[in-house]
């Protein structure tokens, strides 16, 4: 069964993303910190993760994406944020500031969400 790590402070985001990916077959497990995601990592072993930019501190999911690809992390990491709309500014993935395989402004519809995922983890097999 393919893995999901969620890291997101957001319990309704977490909840209503587990609830989607659960009905489509996924195994999902969750962090609401950078701190928990890091152990997650570790744990759960993902195979995609679904990563908020923005939580305890504004660039946690930022700093989380480097740190993972400097330790040799290589599955997708789609952002889910809604950074731009807070800061007013464009993000998205750059392989130096923000190495992630996607970068999604919050919220995201399911069908997206889904769709996503299913193309980001095709495109790792």
């Amino acid at each position: 069964m393919t893995k999901i790590l969620i890291v997101d402070d957001d319990p309704d985001v977490v909840d209503a993303a587990r609830l989607f990916l659960e009905k489509e077959g996924y195994e999902v497990a969750s962090a609401a910190s950078r701190s928990e995601g890091m152990q997650k990592v570790q744990e759960f072993g993902p195979d995609l993760m679904l990563l908020d930019c923005m939580m305890e501190e504004v660039d946690d999911g930022m700093v989380m994406a480097r740190e993972l690809r400097n330790q040799g992390f290589s599955a997708p990491i789609m952002m889910l944020s809604s950074i731009g709309k807070v800061l007013g500014q464009d993000f998205d993935r750059d392989d130096e500031i923000l190495p992630v395989d996607e970068f999604v402004e919050k919220p995201i519809e399911p069908r997206v969400l889904l769709d996503k995922v299913s193309a980001l983890l095709s495109k790792s097999d």
